[in-house]
């Protein structure tokens, strides 16, 4: 059984000084485990594409075979590694080759038979984002009307995979991604900068795969899962326009500062001189399936269930959070802070669960991620409350450029930090959450999960 990075094991890898002391503490990690269990790629993918003889079944859909002279596999994103080796297995004899890319996080790469899996940077695109684009537009230009193309697609995929627009270097990309993320751009916002500064995103990766058949299966890290948004949709059609990439270069202030090369290309294509991205209702669109494999509603479903079962009075609160880091952490502990109060509206033990992506506007240049900032926001909201907490976890294990995936804070948290001298104010301040953190050894340190479904939230109160 081929299986991700996600295993038995998570739980006790999940734990914290904080957890560790907590009557629920073990519990909790449970509950985040089998919300990564839940969005395990290999599995999510082989549930999602069976064989059955010479009949491929993707989602709804069947597919002969026999109709097909060679079987492709192409993906990007931080769950590529799991999912290709999933859908390997699953078609067998009948893969003709492919190429994966996935995030250079440390971890080894599989050895898949006659699938190359290469690595590249994360968040901010390099030069090996752009070689595999390269290589895998190199090998869908070999796909013809008798083939069959199986894309991988999950969460990280706008960044690792990359074959800039004539004129646009991977410098100019680089600075835009570098300014966007720093001003706290939202991903759709991003995506739809990047969809049009791209060939394989909006679209592009269909077009680039016509006239063969594709199946898309997509692992989504992107809140409400809209599919032009997840990894820039490089398989499906594109809403958005030229003028509304434009228009996000004013909104954040960022004409003046994007390079000259990149406001150039999208004005040009304001005036009908470059090709929009693929839009709904395209014919080549008929040749396409594309098909949600896991979310994050798929794994905070999964976290609810495994609190219920552990006895927590538990609801989920909504698979739409989103907003400012520091002022979600605020919010999420004063819900905390109304439990311990009046019992609403949950009475303890209680458990409440919010998935999701928070946004950071730096301040200052601190270390630190979206879940930490959250987390350090909440301890300040917290203090001198007893027996509540509030964690906050990126599902893929990775927040920000750090080696964590979140934190835990409680109502003890901001005494704890101020015995040993650390200022929370000042390391908020500074979006310097990580060594904040770090110092009271309450970092969720999972490592890479080989998953990507956006944040999960838990609000605890024992």
């Amino acid at each position: 059984m081929v299986t991700s990075a996600i295993s038995s094991s998570m739980s006790d890898r999940l734990l914290t000084v904080s957890l560790r002391s907590a009557p629920w503490g073990e519990t909790m990690a449970r509950v985040m485990a089998a919300a990564l269990a839940a969005v395990d790629p290999a599995q999510a993918t082989a549930v999602s594409l069976r064989r059955e003889g010479d009949w491929v079944i993707a989602g709804e859909r069947r597919y002969d075979l026999r109709a097909f002279d060679r079987v492709w596999l192409v993906g990007a994103g931080k769950a590529g590694a799991a999912m290709a080796q999933a859908a390997a297995a699953i078609l067998g004899d009948r893969l003709s080759g492919g190429i994966v890319v996935v995030k250079d996080d440390g971890v080894p790469l599989p050895a898949i038979p006659g699938v190359t899996v290469v690595q590249a940077a994360h968040p901010t695109p390099d030069e090996r984002s752009v070689a595999a684009g390269r290589q895998i537009a190199a090998l869908l230009a070999q796909a013809g009307a008798r083939d069959l193309v199986v894309a991988l697609i999950s969460g990280g995929g706008s960044a690792l995979l990359n074959l800039p627009v004539p004129g646009v270097t991977l410098a100019d990309l680089q600075r835009l991604t570098a300014e966007l993320l720093a001003c706290g751009a939202p991903i759709g916002a991003i995506n739809t900068l990047r969809k049009h500064l791209d060939q394989l995103k909006g679209g592009g990766l269909a077009r680039l795969t016509a006239p063969a058949t594709l199946i898309a299966l997509i692992l989504s890290d992107v809140v409400g899962s809209p599919l032009d948004v997840i990894a820039s949709g490089p398989t499906v059609a594109d809403p958005t326009t030229f003028a509304d990439a434009l228009a996000l270069l004013d909104h954040y202030e960022l004409r003046d500062r994007c390079p000259p090369a990149i406001h150039a290309y999208l004005t040009a294509g304001v005036r009908g001189e470059q090709p929009e991205t693929l839009k709904p209702g395209d014919p080549l669109l008929a040749t396409v399936q594309n098909v949600v494999i896991g979310s994050n509603a798929q794994a905070a479903r999964a976290a609810l269930a495994a609190a219920q079962v552990a006895g927590l009075n538990a609801m989920l609160l909504t698979t739409y959070l989103e907003g400012e880091a520091r002022e979600v952490g605020r919010v999420l502990a004063g819900i905390a802070r109304e439990i311990v109060t009046s019992d609403q509206p949950l009475p303890r033990p209680a458990c409440i669960i919010a998935g999701g992506e928070t946004t950071v506007t730096l301040r200052g240049t601190g270390l630190g991620g979206r879940n930490q900032e959250l987390a350090l926001s909440a301890a300040l909201a917290l203090e001198g409350l007893a027996d509540a907490a509030v964690i906050a976890l990126a599902t893929d294990g990775g927040d920000g450029p750090t080696d964590a995936a979140g934190a835990v804070a409680t109502g003890a948290t901001v005494a704890r930090a101020r015995a040993l001298g650390l200022d929370p104010l000042d390391h908020l301040r500074r979006n310097d959450a990580y060594p904040f953190f770090a110092a009271l050894d309450d970092l969720l340190r999972p490592g890479p999960t080989g998953t990507n479904v956006n944040d999960l939230v838990f609000v605890v109160v024992g």
